[in-house]
């Protein structure tokens, strides 16, 4: 059996070592590696790059495909521009790669783990804690050295992933809106987004009321990989001992690294606002709406 991964986050060696240890990694029982790479601007570019290459053995999920769900159109509509999959509907594309509760997930991008960092949060939000982030992505793979794949591993049907949702792990529009004195809602957007000085995305710039910012790409450094567990704390300390914040973003993807960054600090999890900015957004542009 594999062994469990040691932190939220594994090293590339890690990864290798335990697809040296299971020999054919497409056919390794205990070990699904997702390549997770996207592109906002060209929801197709995270596949064309798995179909040039991937780590051996990895299977691709998109994010507008696999892990969010339907989106309302036009937009801005409620639920924002990636709301949550359906559960059944997720569990059934990972049972079809042969997820059980035994299996080790091990994501990776290429985006400073924007995209591997939403579906580690999934799956611990739907019950899976044995989920990792690959330190660095696909640059720290390709950068170590190690062997990269052109073929399509086959589909492993058979799989026995039982969701079982985690609610507390999530925040409503409400619950933002009506959350107590004490509780800190963090905008992981970039700080010129959080000004309001610029919006690329979404109809309206600026920031839900009385949010602080703590920008996502601040999780790691320049080449890709976080940064010490002891950096990820002393980012973390201003928050003090109180209840734990609320995380959003545009559209609760970013967000999950900083919850990731929490993570690895050893800070209980947060809860998300997976609506984000581009739920809140549609809200201002329809009044009328609950």
């Amino acid at each position: 059996m594999i062994a469990s991964a040691p932190s939220p986050l594994v090293s590339a060696a890690w990864l290798q070592a335990q697809l040296e240890a299971q020999g054919n990694p497409a056919q390794a029982p205990d070990l699904l590696i997702l390549d997770c790479r996207f592109a906002l601007a060209d929801a197709s570019l995270g596949q064309r790059q798995y179909d040039q290459g991937h780590i051996s053995g990895a299977h691709y999920l998109s994010l507008d495909r696999d892990l969010s769900g339907p989106v309302t159109q036009p937009l801005p509509a409620p639920g924002g521009r990636h709301p949550l999959p359906d559960s059944a509907q997720f569990a059934q594309t990972l049972n079809h790669l042969g997820m059980t509760a035994a299996t080790q997930v091990v994501a990776y991008d290429d985006s400073r783990f924007a995209f591997a960092a939403r579906l580690w949060w999934l799956l611990r939000y739907l019950g899976h804690d044995r989920v990792a982030v690959l330190d660095g992505g696909w640059s720290a793979w390709q950068a170590a050295g190690y062997g990269t794949s052109l073929e399509i591993p086959s589909l492993r049907p058979g799989g026995s992933f039982v969701p079982q949702p985690r609610p507390e792990l999530l925040a409503s529009r409400e619950a933002v809106r009506h959350r107590s004195a004490s509780t800190v809602l963090v905008d992981s957007r970039s700080p010129q987004r959080y000004r309001g000085e610029e919006e690329p995305i979404d109809p309206i710039a600026g920031s839900i009321p009385g949010a602080v910012n703590y920008f996502w790409q601040d999780v790691t450094d320049d080449t890709g990989l976080a940064k010490s567990p002891e950096a990820q704390a002393q980012r973390w300390a201003a928050l003090g001992q109180g209840e734990l914040p609320i995380v959003y973003c545009g559209s609760g993807v970013t967000a999950c690294v900083n919850l990731l960054s929490m993570a690895i600090a050893n800070i209980p999890p947060a809860q998300l606002y997976i609506g984000g900015w581009s739920d809140w957004c549609a809200h201002l542009t329809n009044p009328e709406d609950p």
